[in-house]
């Protein structure tokens, strides 16, 4: 969605295929009697994130659910101050103490493991509602572009099981697809954008306390 590198804030595979798929369709139509075949090849997933509504929308992302992840980091601490005191208390602490931390320490696991699963959930989701939403206009993008340059194929290099092994420079139109979406669908003036991915909300901050330490 919205993210670079984003692989556990994956991004919609359906989308894209689907985006490729109605696209190679609709560009053939449009130049079946072309000769000789041209043909392109797209990021499908890089431009969708790359378009000043894909920046836009991954800032409000991040701004949407930071106070989630900042829930995430504040019990991570909390379990990282845990398991300093039983590892400092190792020999001084009483069995019934270090029994009673360990317990609060696997409350506390439970609590970051669910939560954190939630917010990965809600994030996942909102990123597939946002690449579905681009995803369809970029089809209209591409087909316009396609039907312009006389192409009767673009592949899309990001699919999962793309054929594409190799291809030159030459053939990439992601940038080219870019700005004819900025172009179609500007983003209101003001609005803030982020270099930061909105991945990082899917991606909180593993726990500090081994399981094995705190069962």
């Amino acid at each position: 969605m919205i993210l670079h590198g984003c692989s556990r804030y994956r991004l919609s595979a359906l989308a894209a295929l689907l985006l490729l798929a109605g696209g190679t369709a609709r560009a053939q139509s449009a130049v079946a009697a072309a000769a000789p075949t041209k043909y392109a090849v797209i990021n499908v997933r890089q431009a969708i994130v790359t378009t000043a509504e894909g920046k836009q929308a991954s800032a409000q992302l991040q701004s949407q659910f930071a106070p989630r992840q900042g829930e995430l980091e504040g019990l991570q601490k909390q379990m990282t101050d845990l398991q300093n005191r039983l590892n400092n208390g190792a020999r001084t602490l009483s069995d019934d103490e270090k029994a009673r931390l360990q317990r609060q320490g696997d409350l506390l696991s439970h609590e970051f493991q669910r939560k954190q699963d939630d917010l990965n959930e809600e994030v996942t989701a909102a990123q597939g509602d946002i690449v579905d939403t681009i995803g369809r206009k970029m089809l209209d993008v591409l087909d316009r572009y396609a039907r312009e340059n006389g192409l009767a194929l673009i592949l899309d290099s990001s699919a999962q099981g793309s054929p594409v092994v190799y291809s030159g420079k030459e053939l990439d139109v992601t940038d080219a697809i870019v700005r004819l979406y900025d172009q179609s669908y500007p983003v209101k003036e003001g609005t803030s954008e982020t270099k930061k991915p909105a991945a990082a909300a899917a991606q909180p901050a593993q726990s500090a306390v081994p399981k094995k330490t705190i069962p």
